[in-house]
This record gives structure tokens, C-alpha cells and sequence, in this order.
């Protein structure tokens, strides 16, 4: 049974209309959830907004908003107000533009969801829709009010649906060099190069997502039935973590050589060079829309 929809609309491309639904991806809704107790009681725990400075409770209709333009001072802004700025939804999501999806830089991505038709009727439009995309090879950005916000949407085929991808805006997206401009400009070659490309291949395989496990979530349910049967839990070891002191013997022990069949090292890593003509440590980021 198809998941439900979470937002039903249309899909225009051009003149082409398709009524279409969005089903969410990717869910929470299966890991272990604890509600806050009282110790002394074991009854729930309600929430209750209350008052900084007074103590005493705030019931709903007495709450509004504000943005703080000083400590302590606030515009005061109604729950009304906000409804009103926010954008007019006409249930469409309208594609402004084709393109290969390298171009999308992926820090991007937000939020997948998978879309399909709405009913029987848009069937033949959106496979249309679908296999003109595979066979061009593209995806499309789309604009439409979700959620009562304005989105970009990245879509793109992917079996016998699409999948709809929501794109973080580019204010909320930090330059990648705000990260990356403190790590030296090293240049490795030789035979640390090549023992870390051997490790690598000898690593290589296929993405299987049903391969990672949520070892977090799997001690939470092994704590939980431990609880139920009168048990005492007991936590799983921790890893053992070795400190790193010889880079290429660490890469000759993960590549299987041993120090004695080994050449001598003939790589190392070097410093580059600082000049007035050296790129920058990251190029600055692509807008997705």
C-alpha cells in the first residue's frame, strides 16, 4: 500500500499539466520515542509555556511572536500577521529549467520525497514527464509553495516514479571555505599516494543501504527489552581507537605490506607553495536555483 500523501498538486512542465502527490522518503517515525515521566508519580510530563520573568503560565491565545532588535526588546508580531505573509500556495510545481543533475552541488539537498500521479487520469503525462527525462539524461528545477513556504525542488527520475528533492537556500548554505581554508595545502605523491589508492580499491564496493546499521537505535531496543524482562542492560564495549603516530606505516599495515618487503618511502608530503596566482581553497558555491 502506497504511503499517503503529504501535499497533492500539479506538476507543469510547459503546457503539460499532471496532477501529482508527494509521499515523504525518508521518516523518524520508526525509531524508539520516550515520552518525559515524573520519577516520584510515573505519570507524563505536560509542557506549559510560562511567563520569564513572572513564572506564571501562558495560555495559547495570549502568545505571539517576536523578533529581538535589542536584548531584551522585541517587534511584536501576531500569529495573524505571519498567516498573511505567507505565500499564496496555487497547489502548482512549476518547472523553470532543465539540467544535468552534477550541476546541482548536493550540499544542497534537503529533503527527499517520492512523487507520483495523483489518480489513473495523469498516468500517461507523468510517464511522459519521466521517461523524456531519462532519456535526455536531465532533472528539473521547480518552484512551488510547500509546506507554507516557498521551495526549489529538484526532481529527477528514479525507477518508475520520481523523486522530488527540496533545496536548502543559498543564504542558509555556508561557504565551503569557512570550513576548508585552514587545512594546509599538502602535496602527497609517491609511494603514500599509492598505498592509499591500493587501500582504496581493495575497499571498493557497491552502495547497500540495508548494510548500515544504526547501532544507536539497536542499543536503545536491546536497553528497552532488558527493562521488560527484569534485566540488567549491558552497553555494548566501546571501540578501541589507536592513536596514529606513523602515517605510512598505518597505510603499509591497512595495504597488508609489511615494513620489510616494502620500498624505502619515497613520498612525502610537501608543503605548496604560497603565489599571488594559487586557487583558492574552495570555489564558491554553485546556486542551485
Amino acid at each position: 500500500m502506497a504511503p499517503r500523501a503529504v501535499w497533492k498538486g500539479y506538476l507543469k512542465v510547459a503546457e503539460i499539466i499532471c496532477p501529482v502527490a508527494l509521499h515523504t522518503a525518508a521518516s523518524t517515525s520508526e525509531r524508539i520515542a520516550f515520552h518525559t515521566l515524573n520519577r516520584a508519580t510515573g505519570n507524563r510530563i505536560r509542557r506549559q509555556f510560562v511567563d520569564q520573568d513572572t513564572g506564571k503560565p501562558v495560555e495559547t491565545d495570549e502568545q505571539i511572536k517576536g523578533y529581538e532588535i535589542a536584548a531584551g526588546e522585541y517587534v511584536e508580531i501576531d500569529p495573524e500577521e505571519i498567516a498573511a505573509a505567507t505565500p499564496e500556495s496555487d497547489k502548482t510545481l512549476a518547472v523553470e529549467t532543465f539540467l544535468k543533475l552534477d550541476q546541482v552541488d548536493d550540499v544542497y539537498f534537503d529533503r527527499p520525497y517520492y512523487l507520483t500521479p495523483a489518480d489513473k487520469a495523469a498516468m500517461e503525462a507523468f510517464v511522459l514527464i519521466r521517461d523524456g527525462m531519462r532519456k535526455s539524461g536531465a532533472v528539473a528545477i521547480a518552484r512551488a509553495v510547500l509546506f507554507r513556504r516557498m521551495r526549489s525542488v529538484l526532481i529527477r527520475p528514479d525507477e518508475e516514479g520520481l523523486v522530488a528533492t527540496t533545496l536548502s537556500f543559498d543564504y542558509a548554505v555556508r561557504p565551503a571555505r569557512e570550513a576548508f581554508d585552514p587545512i594546509p595545502k599538502l602535496k602527497i605523491e609517491g609511494e603514500m599516494l599509492e598505498l592509499a589508492k591500493h587501500i582504496i580499491e581493495t575497499k571498493r564496493g557497491t552502495f547497500d543501504p540495508a548494510a548500515f546499521d544504526d547501532r544507536y537505535e539497536a542499543a536503545l531496543a536491546d536497553l528497552v527489552k532488558a527493562k521488560l524482562e527484569g534485566k540488567t542492560f549491558k552497553a555494548p564495549p566501546p571501540r578501541k581507537t589507536a592513536k596514529v603516530v606513523d602515517l605510512m606505516a598505518a597505510l603499509r599495515e591497512s595495504a597488508g605490506v609489511k615494513a620489510k618487503e616494502s620500498a624505502p618511502a619515497k613520498g612525502k608530503a610537501k608543503t605548496a607553495s604560497k603565489s599571488k596566482t594559487a586557487k583558492p581553497a574552495a570555489a564558491p558555491r554553485r546556486k542551485a536555483s
